[in-house]
């Protein structure tokens, strides 16, 4: 008489998705549940109830922070996460998030619940009125040209290989956020659960730049009479920051870290030029062009005549943006920081043979390097002579405070990089060139989650502040302990409209009138209390003279005390 067999091990489609990216090396889930969550929840006590590891899932009370904080916590440490959002209107939410991630190169696992297609007869079918009122026929559309790739899950089945893709694609170079939808029936359905903590099937792409395009790069740059690197998004890694560093000084090569949004070589180095592209590039042979969206801007920066320019990163073309049409005599494709330690094996043969030269090079280009910190710092100190200080002098005295400690500084049209002494890959990053508005307070709290005991400082306007959802990113420092310092330049205004329209119309009606239209923030709430009711430590000033002092003592409280801190601080238009 046979036996009767013993059904497989199974566990919801929920559950399942929860586990897997738990196995493909997701921390932490940054959620915001709806009522398309009961099988994500229930999946969450249910991995809980058998003992199966997961990914720390968190509750983030806004969309926007839970994308920034995603955004943030890879930043510090390369490792992409999940965010899960409710429905359509969740994921209207996430689009700015997903738009910023996918103009940095940001891997995020996005998902968001989709209401579920049936009225009624099934585990999971509607059961309140928006579950009609969220429905549409395509909500992928929310986010689809920020998105490398996208999916529905379909059957419940699908739930391991569906995040292991997920994660593969995010991963690959060039990286960027992907998004699957998640139908409530399907993930209150079983899936076979025996391959649940099998390694992924699926590896990320890692590809970079033949020898033979290598060489040609290292040949125009060793030949050249004044090559010039523009770094826009750092160095990849510690490690090609190092050597970035050591191959302009080996080579006397001036580095021009226009618009920066990570550094890619220190503030001070010999060859660190600023952020000013010319004269270098209208002096320049040949540019090479590392990871930059823009790197120069057309209408005001002119290449020489002849001039060659070798364009390198994960995407050297941007390819996701329909125009982009800066020279490329030759592309190399790669992560970064493996294509500057390509190009300094390639380039080291040359070397000898162009010592002499090299050290001329380089004793001209450190000397101006010099002349352009000096004028830099000059200009920074007499914004703080004034009755109101500018946002350079704020830079500069954040500088100082921070010398001697590990620290990062996130600046979305807050502290501008120039005045400030820099030498670490991970000190300094800048809001995406995509400008989705409130990145800096959210990225910073997912620096923070990664890094525990750094100093991170989130500097920004008082417009990019308000765009932060304020409220929801205190409660979640609070919540989570995070102590983070923001630093308000408030200016009462959107200042870079302002300049955008001077820079447009330097002579025109606007630059006349005493108030331009379309600017004003004034009166700006008082953003102290705001912080305060999450019981942050907070400041304010209004006169230069005050702001060592109040910086010291709130870099204090936050290493010390251990709880969030902010500084309004007053500024000049």
């Amino acid at each position: 008489m046979s036996q009767p067999t013993q059904a497989p091990a199974t566990i919801t489609a929920g559950g399942a998705i929860l586990a897997r990216l738990k196995v493909v090396g997701v921390d932490y889930i940054f959620a915001n549940s709806g009522t398309d969550f009961p099988p994500i929840i229930e999946g969450l006590a249910e991995a809980s109830a058998k003992d199966i590891a997961l990914p720390r899932a968190i509750v983030i009370p806004h969309e926007h922070a839970a994308m920034g904080m995603a955004h943030g916590y890879y930043l510090a440490t390369g490792r992409a996460q999940a965010v899960m959002a409710h429905t359509n209107v969740g994921l209207a939410n996430c689009a700015i998030g997903a738009i910023n991630a996918a103009t940095e190169h940001v891997p995020v696992l996005l998902f968001s619940g989709r209401t579920p297609a049936l009225e009624q007869g099934r585990l999971g079918a509607r059961t309140v009125p928006i579950g009609w009122g969220q429905e549409m026929r395509d909500q992928t559309a929310l986010v689809r040209e920020a998105t490398k790739w996208d999916y529905e899950l379909r059957f419940p089945e699908q739930a391991l290989e569906v995040v292991d893709r997920a994660y593969a694609v995010a991963c690959s170079t060039p990286r960027g956020p992907v998004y699957v939808s998640l139908p409530r029936e399907v993930l209150c359905g079983l899936c076979p659960s025996e391959a649940l903590h099998e390694p992924s099937r699926m590896a990320p792409v890692q590809f970079g730049p033949t020898a033979a395009a290598l060489e040609q790069a290292a040949a125009l740059l060793a030949g050249a009479r004044n090559p010039v690197i523009v770094a826009q998004r750092g160095a990849g890694s510690a490690e090609g920051f190092s050597q970035l560093a050591a191959l302009a000084d080996d080579w006397g090569i001036p580095v021009v870290q226009y618009w920066a949004i990570q550094l890619a070589i220190a503030t001070d180095h010999p060859m660190s030029v600023g952020t000013n592209p010319e004269p270098w590039i209208g002096e320049a042979d040949v540019v090479l062009v590392l990871d930059c969206l823009a790197p120069w801007s057309p209408a005001a920066h002119k290449l020489a005549p002849g001039c060659k320019v070798i364009q390198a990163g994960p995407d050297p073309l941007y390819s996701r943006f329909p125009v982009r049409n800066f020279q490329a005599d030759l592309s190399l494709a790669g992560e970064t920081a493996d294509i500057i330690l390509g190009l300094a094996r390639a380039m080291r043969p040359h070397l000898a043979a162009r010592s002499d030269a090299c050290a001329v090079r380089r004793a001209d280009v450190a000397g101006r390097a010099g002349d352009i910190r000096g004028v830099v710092r000059r200009a920074a100190e007499k914004g703080g002579e004034g009755e109101l200080m500018t946002k350079e002098w704020v830079s500069l005295c954040l500088s100082r405070a921070i010398e001697d400690r590990e620290a990062t500084v996130l600046s979305e049209l807050g502290c501008p990089m120039d005045p400030m002494t820099l030498r670490a890959a991970e000190s300094w990053y800048q809001e995406p060139h995509s400008g989705g508005l409130g990145w800096s307070v959210p990225c910073a709290l997912g620096m923070q989650l990664a890094q525990p005991e750094r100093l991170i400082i989130a500097t920004m306007g008082d417009g990019s502040y308000m765009f932060a959802n304020p409220v929801a990113c205190h409660q979640i420092a609070e919540a989570l302990n995070l102590p983070v310092l923001l630093l308000v330049l408030n200016n009462r205004e959107w200042g870079a409209v302002r300049k955008s329209v001077l820079g447009t119309y330097p002579d025109g009606y606007a630059s006349r009138v005493n108030q331009m239209p379309l600017v004003s923030l004034d009166p700006t709430p008082d953003f102290t209390k705001v912080a305060a009711a999450s019981r942050a430590w907070t400041a304010r000033v209004d006169g230069p003279g005050e702001l060592a002092g109040v910086l010291a003592a709130a870099i204090e409280h936050v290493s010390t005390t251990r709880t969030q801190a902010l500084v309004e601080i007053r500024v000049a238009p």
